[in-house]
């Protein structure tokens, strides 16, 4: 009788070595996405405004994954924390090489009831926050970064009053995002937007008072999770020939 020895394949996650950052990490969305970018092999930072306590938790996790974590206080409404949030993150883990712009304020109400504060404050973060980070990610990325960002399901349809500011900021996202590819893509650096549909989180619970009606008005008639969300910006931060363009993980609300 012959012995056949055993050999263990191991096979190397698919972010080993990279070095995320996740605007807005604390919870919801950006919190799913920062611990299953870590499952996939890299170190994460996250930024919060007001939940350190949490973004502290996350970035717990991470760690207790054997990844190198940060939390950092970054306001995406100011500019210079918008853009610091890239090179301190490439300060405390050693470079970036993708960034998840997941950071978002949500004003809903009437048109007329939208003040040039509302509109300001949107704008800012949803809009110039995001489009400064980019520039800093795109300045220190080498070739072959990723550039995911969180878009929304009202910039393919909005089913009723009430979301002129915010559907506006979203959709300026597919614009940034699509321009990005073709500013990138000679140096291998993707960019692409996710559009989430309801997705259950402390802001929009699946139990709330307008949750009956969110879901309806999915093709599933359910919310989604926000890990659902978080694995699709995994798989673009890992995808190679896939960008500008555009995911849905809305349950079918633009069907």
């Amino acid at each position: 009788m012959t012995s056949q020895a055993t050999h263990t394949v191991t096979t190397p996650a698919p972010l080993e070595g990279k070095v995320a950052l996740v605007t807005g990490g604390s919870r919801g969305i950006g919190a799913a996405t920062a611990l299953r970018l870590a499952r996939e092999g890299a170190d994460v930072a996250v930024t919060f405004v007001n939940g350190k306590e949490a973004a502290e938790d996350v970035a717990g996790a991470v760690r207790a994954m054997g990844r190198r974590a940060v939390a950092l206080r970054a306001d995406g409404a100011d500019p210079n924390e918008a853009a610091g949030a890239v090179r301190r993150t490439a300060e405390a883990l050693g470079g970036l090489d993708v960034l998840v712009n997941n950071a978002a304020v949500g004003v809903l109400g009437p048109l007329e009831s939208l003040s040039l504060a509302d509109v300001d404050r949107v704008l800012a973060v949803n809009v110039r926050g995001v489009f400064l980070a980019c520039q800093a990610a795109a300045a220190i990325m080498p070739e072959g970064g990723r550039i995911v960002t969180v878009g929304s399901c009202m910039t393919q349809r909005v089913p009723g009053p009430g979301g002129t500011l915010y559907a506006t900021s979203k959709a300026a996202l597919t614009g940034l995002t699509k321009a990005l590819a073709r500013e990138l893509g000679g140096r291998g650096i993707t960019a692409n937007v996710v559009h989430p549909g309801p997705i259950d989180t402390d802001m929009n619970p699946a139990d709330g008072p307008f949750a009956a009606g969110q879901a309806a008005m999915t093709a599933l008639g359910r919310f989604g999770a926000a890990e659902e969300v978080a694995s699709t910006v995994a798989h673009l931060a890992g995808a190679s020939y896939v960008t500008g363009a555009e995911f849905s993980v809305d349950g079918g609300h633009a069907a």
